[in-house]
């Protein structure tokens, strides 16, 4: 008997400030990574899906995002760790 599976992992990259969306409100966003890892015998071996995204602390609109534009918004982020008080950057897909 061969026992196999799924399991997901959810990373958060980066906490950055910015323009919601959804509510219009600049607030902190949760810069988020979900993996889905093939197991057998409940051992993870290998991921087959990586999806990204945001969501607002605010109001808990969670938008997707693609690698790239994740890759963009953590780099802006460890610019100044997201603490200026100020929207770094207005995502509205």
């Amino acid at each position: 008997m061969i026992i196999f599976g799924t399991k997901g992992y959810l990373y958060q990259l980066a906490m950055l400030t910015l323009v919601c969306g959804h509510c219009g409100n600049p607030s902190a966003h949760a810069l988020r990574k979900r993996v889905t890892k093939f197991t057998l015998f409940f051992v993870p071996l290998f991921p087959f899906s990586t999806k990204y995204s945001t969501q607002c602390t605010f109001c808990g609109a969670e938008q997707k995002v693609t690698k790239e534009q994740a890759e963009q918004l953590q780099s802006q982020g460890s610019g100044d760790g997201g603490r200026s008080g100020k929207p770094q950057q207005s995502y509205r897909p």
